[in-house]
């Protein structure tokens, strides 16, 4: 029996050390790891994106032409918000200082759950308008989401294609 005993420890201690060669330089594959082809991984080109000054400028070019179209005035709203960075909103309020309704800063939102957005002044319901702008395709124009929301039963979207022409942005189509 004691000799069973060694014979098991050192078939242990053999196996352990051959699983310790550190001559083996290879990385260990695991079965769930993507593992791409060492020529395609070089050839994979990265995806260009927007500075943050032209996000900005793609942004307000989509609000201003959702501002235009008057969403708001079958509702009593009596603001608009904007989703986007302060920056952008205070150039928005500075371009449409008298708008009716005011666009007015984010803290003034009161947001609920499953209840339409309303103004924390008045108490009113208010509109909420946004751009989701994506990354450049690759003829250099850029597609963006511009939505408008005021609850659930007030909601749309336009789709935007914008290029850019020396250094403004300009629509090219809407949908």
């Amino acid at each position: 029996m004691k000799d069973l005993k060694n014979l098991l420890s050192l078939t242990f201690v053999a196996c352990l050390l051959a699983g310790c060669d550190s001559t083996n330089n290879e990385p260990i594959y695991f079965a769930s790891a993507v593992k791409l082809p060492a020529a395609v991984a070089v050839m994979s080109p990265v995806a260009p994106s927007l500075s943050k000054a032209d996000e900005g400028k793609i942004e307000l070019v989509v609000l201003s032409y959702l501002m235009e179209r008057h969403f708001w005035e079958d509702g009593n709203y009596s603001a608009l918000f904007l989703q986007a960075d302060d920056k952008v909103v205070a150039l928005m309020m500075a371009k449409f200082p008298n708008h009716n309704p005011p666009i007015k800063e984010s803290y003034h939102i009161d947001l609920r759950a499953n209840q339409s957005p309303l103004d924390k002044d008045t108490g009113k319901p208010v509109m909420i308008l946004g751009a989701d702008v994506s990354d450049p395709n690759t003829d250099g124009s850029v597609d963006v989401v511009g939505r408008w929301y005021a609850g659930g039963a007030v909601q749309g979207f336009y789709t935007f294609n914008l290029i850019k022409t020396n250094d403004d942005w300009t629509i090219a189509s809407v949908k």
